[in-house]
């Protein structure tokens, strides 16, 4: 590879780049990320190399490993293109129809094609499949498309061009200018605006100063950073190299969880390639700028995402946070001037520069600009990534691309922004996803996590089990953080054992508003948010625990009670047999019963009964 002494021969080398493809030579795009692998894509892959190899179809077709196409649910994901053709839940024993069908004669294998469940209509194209529909994808567009280990396939669709614009005479002023003019603003919790943070940090006193990538993705049921760093690190890179010119930083830092091993191999490899390029290192396209880029592993401590705790650990310390009454940009790691975005952040700022501020601007809200990548778990059909613009309803995300709820169960609420964001009820379906109206309906954006609620979900059992997590990962430096969380699970944990009393509702907001109030860092600040959600949309379910001591949804089990539904019971003995305390009684083919005094509340009879005999109260 080839070093690149100039934005130009950049540009020459893309142009060779295109030369040497063929836009109709067809292409088999195989998933090969983490979500996909899980599911068997690495056999996938192989299978297609044999198969091709054997019918010499691989001289005119080309197998691709790339990054997560985002429907996640359906993987291992495999498209043929030019034509676009999706298949879904392949495995190697199908690759060999897929071969002889489509690649050799043009035919599409019915049967692994996505069945719209509303019509029942097999879909073939991508784009038509309504997961993909709705969406607006500018930072997951080329995941289809990319090998993550190829900086060829990112140069080819237009990669670092908007590095080399900036480095051929774009002074920094103006690339911070078109930053704020877009309005983007940070993608990894706050919302904070990205322009204002860069001017800030290049106004700051002192000749070294650092940009770090906060990759340090904790939430539960989130891993849209981890995603596109598997998928298209290059990107990511790109748009640091953008920023550190910008503020005038010459070492940068990728801040990535331990726990993503694949993630920090495709960063290590761009990182590599890049340097190698001359895209990293001294004097960039023969631009006289110095910049380079290293990877700092988190260990899973979930308060390293706050940003001065993050700034520490990068440092080799404790990953505590400090008190925000200093700015990072004025004196973030090693007491310098410090930028730090999120992964989608960085992601963004090339389209931005090679689009510019008024293309982005036009995209989303008022005051939330661009697009935003969410994860779609918990009780919902489509489970995956996708990307829309700011102010999409949570009801076009829910039931229109997530596909509603399984089972035929009743939507009840969905948690946004991660284990400290808040519980939004049906009634506010419609509400717009932006960082605003978030915020006012007591939840936030955070990192773009989204877990959604059924009707069976008990809503103080799930503010209990946030806040066991949050509590848990509580560095312990502050009193409202590391005391008041702990009281507040303490009296959630007596409210779901049948020991809650009149009070404790006020006495949990009460506790809440004081943390959100006093606590160092945004940890514990949000920590209150799933409770204070759930007792302001769902506070009848809180007096049913406490007066009637009982759990509506069924799931806190000192509160139910399980008992035979007579008439639906045949006398199979299915529940007696796998009852571990003996707790079930009766004759073989006449209704049986549980002995209430016996009966743990295990629900393991309710699992087995296959007749649904077992009722819960």
């Amino acid at each position: 590879m080839n070093r690149l002494s100039c934005a130009a021969e950049l540009e020459q080398w893309r142009a060779s780049l295109l030369k040497d493809q063929d836009p109709s030579r067809p292409l088999v795009a195989v998933c090969s990320t983490t979500g996909c692998a899980a599911s068997g894509a690495h056999a996938v892959l192989e299978a297609f190399r044999t198969a091709m190899a054997a019918s010499g179809v691989d001289r005119t077709v080309t197998l691709k490993a790339t990054g997560c196409h985002g429907f996640c649910e359906r993987g291992p994901i495999v498209v043929i293109y030019p034509q676009k053709i999706f298949y879904q839940h392949v495995k190697a024993e199908d690759v060999p129809e897929i071969v002889a069908s489509t690649l050799l004669k043009g035919e599409v294998v019915t049967r692994l094609l996505y069945t719209d469940p509303n019509t029942g209509e097999a879909i073939t194209h991508e784009e038509d499949i309504p997961f993909y529909k709705r969406q607006k994808r500018i930072l997951y567009a080329n995941n289809g498309r990319i090998d993550p280990t190829s900086v060829e396939d990112y140069v080819a669709l237009g990669g670092y061009t908007a590095l080399g614009k900036v480095l051929s005479g774009v002074t920094p002023d103006s690339v911070i200018d078109t930053v704020k003019r877009s309005g983007l603003r940070g993608r990894g919790g706050a919302g904070f605006a990205t322009g204002r943070k860069w001017e800030s940090a290049r106004a700051a006193h002192g000749d070294t100063k650092y940009v770090i990538c906060n990759a340090d993705e904790g939430d539960p049921g989130a891993f849209m950073d981890r995603s596109l760093l598997e998928a298209n690190p290059h990107s990511v890179l790109e748009g640091i190299i953008i920023g550190a010119c910008a503020v005038g930083a010459h070492t940068g830092y990728i801040y990535v969880r331990n726990e993503y091993p694949l993630a920090v191999k495709h960063v290590a490899i761009a990182i590599q390639q890049a340097r190698e390029l001359g895209l990293l290192g001294a004097n960039i396209l023969g631009s006289g700028f110095d910049f380079d880029i290293k990877i700092s592993r988190g260990g899973g401590a979930f308060v390293c995402g706050e940003s001065s705790a993050l700034m520490r650990s990068v440092e080799g310390r404790v990953g505590e946070p400090r008190d925000k009454d200093i700015h990072a940009t004025e004196s973030g790691l090693w007491d310098c001037p410090t930028v730090l975005n999120n992964v989608k952040t960085w992601a963004s700022v090339p389209h931005i520069i090679n689009h510019g501020a008024e293309w982005y601007a036009a995209i989303g809200t008022e005051k939330s600009k661009g697009t935003m990548v969410f994860s779609l778990v918990g009780k919902i059909n489509n489970t995956g990534l996708v990307e829309v613009p700011m102010g999409t309803k949570l009801r076009e995300l829910i039931y229109d691309i997530g596909g509603g709820v399984p089972g035929g169960r009743k939507f009840k609420a969905v948690q946004t922004g991660g284990p400290s964001g808040g519980c939004i009820p049906e009634q506010l379906l419609d509400l717009p996803v932006d960082y605003e109206a978030l915020s006012q309906a007591g939840s936030m954006m955070g990192s773009g996590g989204m877990i959604v609620m059924d009707d069976s979900t008990c809503m103080v059992d799930v503010a209990r089990y946030f806040l066991d997590f949050t509590r848990d990962e509580s560095c312990g430096k502050c009193t409202p953080c590391r005391e008041g969380v702990q009281r507040m699970f303490e009296t959630l944990t007596d409210i779901c054992e049948g020991r809650g009393r009149e009070g404790d509702i006020e006495l949990l907001e009460e506790i809440g508003h004081m943390a959100q109030d006093s606590a160092l860092c945004q940890l514990g600040k949000t920590a209150p948010n799933p409770v204070l959600t759930t007792i302001r949309y769902f506070r009848d379910e809180y007096e049913a625990h406490i007066r009637d001591k009982k759990c509506p949804a069924g799931v806190c089990r000192a509160l139910i009670r399980y008992f035979v539904i007579v008439d639906k019971c045949t006398g199979c003995g299915v529940c007696r047999r796998n009852c571990p305390e003996m707790a079930i009684s009766g004759e073989k083919k006449k209704p049986h019963e549980i002995d209430p005094a016996k009966c743990i509340r295990c629900g393991l009879c309710a699992d087995v009964c296959k007749f649904s005999a077992i009722g819960v109260e």
